[in-house]
């Protein structure tokens, strides 16, 4: 029976799942932010295992595992027709227990093995570093459970140290997303009025709006939010919000496109079945299906020792490729991007002129200078400047900002020639 139920469901969509017992109860904890394994987000591209991306400071980010990775083998089983519940129970295990895994990777000449012993995987959601003179920069690696607490008391503390805030850099890349309620909520954090996100089904007149609410709003201070192709899900939800109510500057590449909602169902046996039941939509009406939040500027993801690689065309796999997708709402139609839909639900397709707020600016930097000292003696803040370009773009525009304001409000009047 579990057998004709998984087959049945694996026509639907990719995100449609039935998990038996043993795999509902380890997905009930891994919201909570801890769970036996090795630390990865995976996905099925192509009908292959695919890693969207390693967690940070698990037992699969020390053992070099890195995103796009192909899991042909686990224990020397192919992995070929595994659904993701199936690969899920594999991976997952005591702590100790290894397990080897056998990647295909881009570059690699044949499948390789990597043995990983796994651990407790805690996931912490939030990391903050301190930038100086009231600037700041978070990293949400996930959404789970205390995301959004834990986010408002870093940012709090980050105010109350320097009475202000002076620029924010959310960092969403990499980000396969997680709890829809923590992504409303963060979003929130920074959002006095307007829609955050909406969400409808089949019957178009049962569409769920999600507004923000009045009171404990961080306000006041310039926002950028980081994406990437790896950016999905509930990371897209707050980018969306946050860009569409012109709250935030999003910067990057193009972001996944998983926009659908998925209804988690306990059954009696304690199994689950896990049902894409809608799609989700951003507050201007826009379908992030299958196209995904496109960057206000779009920034090639360099360093100072990767040059090279600065035009080499990336093969990257976002939802639109996964077998079995839902189709996006202008998928085929015309390369404008995603249509909106009105209040009554019906679909307006986007014209071939991509309008003002759909408009990209691609930036390109083929070099980059840095005096910064020995990564030994750096700070994290240095650190993370020097070795990520894209942060520190992120970081020039908020610095920027203020030198912008300042002329807006302080005009330099030329001298006139007598």
């Amino acid at each position: 029976i579990y057998g004709g139920i998984k087959g049945m469901l694996r026509e639907l969509d990719p995100h449609t799942n039935f998990l038996p017992p043993e795999i509902y109860k380890e997905f009930e904890t891994e919201t909570t932010g801890e769970f036996g394994g090795i630390g990865i987000e995976i996905t099925v591209q192509n009908s292959i295992l695919t890693i969207i991306s390693p967690i940070e400071d698990t037992p699969a980010w020390k053992a070099g595992v890195q995103a796009g990775d192909k899991i042909v083998e686990i224990d020397g089983e192919s992995t070929k027709g595994f659904s993701l519940a199936e690969a899920a129970q594999r991976l997952k295990g005591k702590k100790g227990m290894k397990i080897r895994l056998g990647l295909f990777r881009e570059g690699f000449d044949r499948p390789k093995e990597f043995v990983i012993e796994r651990g407790t995987v805690k996931i912490k959601s939030i990391k903050f570093i301190d930038l100086d003179d009231g600037y700041a920069y978070v990293r949400i690696t996930s959404f789970i459970e205390n995301s959004a607490p834990d986010l408002e008391k870093v940012l709090k503390a980050h105010e109350k140290k320097y009475k202000q805030t002076r620029g924010l850099i959310i960092d969403l890349r990499r980000n396969p997303g997680g709890l829809l309620d923590q992504a409303i909520q963060v979003s929130d954090l920074f959002l006095e009025q307007g829609v955050i996100v909406s969400t409808m089904g089949r019957n178009k007149k049962e569409k769920e709006i999600v507004y923000a609410k009045k009171g404990g709003t961080l306000a006041g201070f310039p926002i950028i939010v980081l994406v990437d192709e790896y950016s999905a899900s509930a990371s897209e939800i707050v980018a969306g919000a946050l860009q569409d109510n012109k709250r935030a500057l999003v910067m990057g590449h193009r972001s996944f496109g998983k926009g659908s909602v998925q209804s988690v169902v306990k059954l009696g046996d304690g199994s689950g079945l896990k049902l894409t039941v809608g799609r989700y939509y951003t507050p201007s009406g826009k379908s992030i299906q299958a196209y995904g939040i496109v960057p206000d500027i779009e920034l090639e993801d360099l360093t100072s020792d990767v040059l090279d690689a600065a035009r080499a065309k990336r093969d990257i796999h976002r939802e639109k490729d996964m077998r079995g997708h839902l189709i996006g709402d202008d998928e085929g139609e015309d390369s404008a991007g995603p249509a909106a839909v009105n209040k009554e639900g019906n679909k307006s397709v986007a014209k071939k002129d991509v309008s003002k707020k759909q408009e990209t600016k691609k930036i390109q930097y083929w070099w980059m200078e840095s005096d910064a000292k020995p990564d030994k003696e750096l700070s994290s803040k240095d650190k993370m400047l020097k070795d990520d370009f894209q942060a520190q773009q992120a970081y020039n525009y908020l610095k920027a900002w203020y030198v912008i304001e300042d002329q807006k409000k302080n005009p330099v009047v030329p001298p006139v020639k007598q």
